[in-house]
């Protein structure tokens, strides 16, 4: 136990908990926090654009499961699609929207915060 008017030493001091580094509960990105979805607008966020195969390829993963994901971020208009066709193939791409990169950085700083404040205890 410290002395009165002592500093109190760091072991002493108690540690914020990551709700109190957040303000209060977590509010993660239940959207984003799923693995596939978050490869997804991670793989969009350092490229301009990716098709279908690409992004089936880099995730590897399969097209239904691809779809499924895809459909769900581009419902919450965090990826955009677009649908054309290439040599009478078709050709789906995808990019993130302001939305999504929105979304996608408050994630992020989300779990910063949580890592940082468990790291320091």
């Amino acid at each position: 136990m410290a002395k009165p008017g002592a500093l109190p030493r760091e072991r002493d001091q108690k540690k914020p908990r990551p709700t109190e580094i957040l303000g209060g509960a977590p509010k993660l990105d239940r959207l984003i926090h799923e693995r596939l979805r978050l490869g997804i607008l991670s793989a969009l966020a350092v490229n301009d654009s990716l098709t279908f195969n690409e992004l089936k390829k880099l995730l590897e993963t399969t097209d239904g499961n691809l779809s499924v994901h895809a459909r769900k971020l581009e419902d919450a208009t965090y990826i955009a699609c677009t649908k054309s066709f290439e040599n009478r193939l078709p050709k789906t791409e995808y990019r993130l929207t302001a939305v999504g990169r929105r979304a996608l950085e408050r994630y992020l700083d989300h779990m910063e915060a949580l890592i940082g404040s468990m790291r320091d205890r």
